[in-house]
């Protein structure tokens, strides 16, 4: 079986004078290798493919034969690394807890325990006949939460 140290230098090697991250690394008992990468300005198949040939060029198919697959993390998938969330301030996330509640805002924030959020939601001001729409500031913490994605806005 292929060591998953090995890989995870070879990939941080070529990770080193970039501004990609690594997301995920997962070696199977049957030598199938998966690296996803990210980027704050998206992923580049062309890199994708570079760093395939880096990781093979580091790697013996004579001594063990392995199946290979580098890949971007995917717009819209949830975030899996704390890089993600560092990516993503400024722009509208989803979250979902673990007790089940969703909520969606603008992630202000990120911190070494968690994240935090500004939620809009309707609250009615005592004496008020309406609600009206506030910001709410909500934080996060990472072990609270079941998942985290970047909402895609189509206009």
């Amino acid at each position: 079986m292929i060591d998953k140290k090995l890989v995870e230098s070879v990939v941080n090697e070529w990770l080193a004078d970039k501004d990609y991250f690594l997301v995920d690394l997962s070696v199977t008992p049957d030598d199938s290798i998966v690296v996803v990468i990210d980027h704050a300005e998206g992923v580049w198949i062309e890199d994708c493919a570079e760093l395939s040939r880096f990781i093979e060029a580091h790697l013996d198919r004579d001594q063990e034969d392995y199946e290979l697959e580098v890949g971007s993390a995917g717009l819209g998938q949830p975030f899996r690394v704390r890089r993600q969330y560092e990516i993503h301030v400024g722009k509208t996330v989803e979250t979902q807890t673990r007790d089940g509640h969703k909520h969606q805002g603008t992630l202000t924030a990120v911190g070494d325990d968690g994240f935090d959020m500004e939620v809009e939601t309707w609250v009615k001001p005592e004496g008020a006949k309406r609600a009206k729409k506030v910001l709410l500031p909500m934080h996060f913490a990472f072990g609270d939460v079941a998942y985290t994605k970047y909402v895609i806005k189509v206009k």
